[in-house]
């Protein structure tokens, strides 16, 4: 079973930077495709970024297109997500998620981690 470890979430002032990890276990790190979701309360999880086995590829959501990246190290066995520029409306719990597939989009998200909340204030 895939484990997916998030940290690096808290709060930070608008315009500042987070970088959030996702370190997972339980398979072959390079057999998965690696992703972000995010929830705001009151809304529903939507997607945010993903990335190939390879890192090869990444997807951005329109939102935070140009402001976060998502990359990954398949030595450490870890996703990032690498957040800047950020604004109020990105305060969120934000949940790694895994798809055990070396193909590209669309990716059918298999594992969720617990989430980490980023709370971006004015």
């Amino acid at each position: 079973q895939v484990q997916l470890v998030e940290s690096g979430g808290g709060s930070v002032q608008s315009g500042g930077s987070l970088r959030l990890s996702c370190a997972a276990s339980g398979r072959t790190f390079s057999d998965l495709a690696m992703g972000w979701f995010r929830q705001s309360p009151g809304k529903e999880r939507v997607f945010v970024a993903a990335v190939t086995w390879n890192g090869d590829h990444t997807y951005l959501s329109d939102s935070v297109r140009g402001r976060f990246t998502i990359s990954r190290d398949n030595v450490k066995n870890t996703a990032y997500l690498q957040m800047s520029a950020l604004k109020r409306e990105d305060t969120a719990v934000y949940y790694c998620v895994a798809a055990p597939t070396k193909l590209g989009s669309p990716f059918y998200w298999q594992h969720w981690g617990q989430g980490t909340q980023v709370t971006v204030s004015s």
